[in-house]
């Protein structure tokens, strides 16, 4: 493919959201995209995003939107339960698609994308964005390379604050059958970073929990929850290092996210205080005996995206653009897709057995990358 790719992004709203925090500023900052098409779900926003964003074309019917021949790329960034008629459209009108992760609101409706996609032979790209942080890049090759020699242990912790209050337009949260909750979409991005830099798990033991069994909705109104605000995991990888996991969501005072790894040769430490989006993460190592923990330098390299992207949240989902546009000019396989989202959700489905059941499970989850 020549030229700009043609972008149609549903949920582009331009009052609020994670489009206006994170996919238009990077796209607007990436000279390779065009925004070609914003769709919400009224005409009058649909109108207001258009002009707001500079963007050619205004839908509020999306299906619409995904048969437009102004567009090649179809973006879902909107709440879980709406991602699998969203991406259905996209794929039926043969359109390369970027959905924000998780694929489905279950395994079922993932599987079911990642086949449609397969069928329509086009690329597709799944959100964890994560995979696209050049100081987590840097340290799945510094593993990979022996940085640490021979793993033995490694951890990590997320803790996400805001947990008690989520108002009516958000109390949909609380059904766990929503799909958007700390082991949907929490867990599935941490758990997704830690075993693409550290490798998977060959065996486990995982708790899924409801700490909390009540929100306040607003007005002195509360709803009761079944979705899980806790999830520990514990096991050994398939290199035979030790490992564990807790992320969660609590009332207040989250800490950021965590990763540690440790071997026999040295040590590597990355850091974030933000709280979900993995942006302005530090890396620390040491490498023999009695040596303190130091910054250590990102190679440019890594850092694909274009200078006029902002930092911050934008960032990483600026280096998915750059994976699925390269996919989609050279028809090669972009990663992470919609068959990397299907073995994720396999993953998460695992760690709910094993909470179920309260027992160690074998791991059958396998990095695509």
């Amino acid at each position: 493919m020549t030229g700009k790719i043609r972008v149609g992004i549903i949920g582009a709203n331009a009052n609020y959201g994670w489009s206006k925090r994170a996919h238009l500023p990077a796209l607007l900052g990436m000279p390779d995209f065009e925004l070609a098409a914003v769709c919400t779900s009224q005409p009058e926003t649909a109108e207001e995003s258009k002009a707001f964003y500079g963007a050619g074309l205004a839908f509020h019917d999306y299906t619409e939107m995904a048969h437009h021949p102004d567009v090649d790329l179809v973006v879902v960034s909107v709440s879980v339960p709406a991602h699998y008629g969203m991406v259905t459209a996209g794929l039926q009108a043969g359109k390369h698609v970027f959905c924000e992760w998780p694929l489905g609101a279950n395994t079922a409706e993932a599987m079911e994308l990642a086949a449609l996609a397969r069928d329509k032979g086009v690329h597709t790209l799944i959100g964890l964005q994560a995979r696209g942080g050049p100081a987590l890049l840097y340290l799945r090759e510094l593993v990979s390379e022996g940085y640490v020699g021979e793993m033995l242990a490694c951890n990590m912790t997320m803790f996400l604050p805001g947990l008690l209050q989520r108002g009516r337009d958000r109390a949909w949260m609380a059904d766990r059958a929503n799909g958007a909750n700390t082991l949907s979409i929490a867990s599935g991005h941490a758990l997704d970073i830690f075993c693409h830099c550290v490798g998977e798990f060959r065996e486990l033991t995982a708790q899924v929990s409801v700490q909390l069994g009540q929100w306040s909705a607003g007005d002195g109104k509360t709803v009761a929850v079944d979705a899980p605000d806790n999830v520990t995991v514990s096991g050994t990888l398939e290199n035979g290092a030790a490992a564990s996991a807790h992320i969660a969501t609590i009332p207040w005072n989250g800490s950021g996210w965590r990763m540690e790894v440790y071997g026999t040769e040295g040590t590597l430490s990355a850091r974030s205080e933000e709280m979900v989006q993995y942006g302005n993460v530090h890396l620390y190592g040491a490498q023999g005996a009695g040596q303190p923990l130091q910054p250590l330098k990102i190679p440019p390299r890594l850092s694909l995206a274009p200078d006029t992207v902002p930092s911050g949240e934008p960032y990483n989902v600026a280096q998915l653009y750059h994976i699925i546009g390269g996919a989609i000019r050279n028809s090669t396989p972009p990663q992470p897709d919609f068959d990397t989202a299907v073995a994720r959700h396999r993953f998460l489905d695992l760690l709910q057995q094993s909470s179920d059941k309260g027992r160690r499970v074998a791991a059958g989850a396998r990095d695509a990358s």
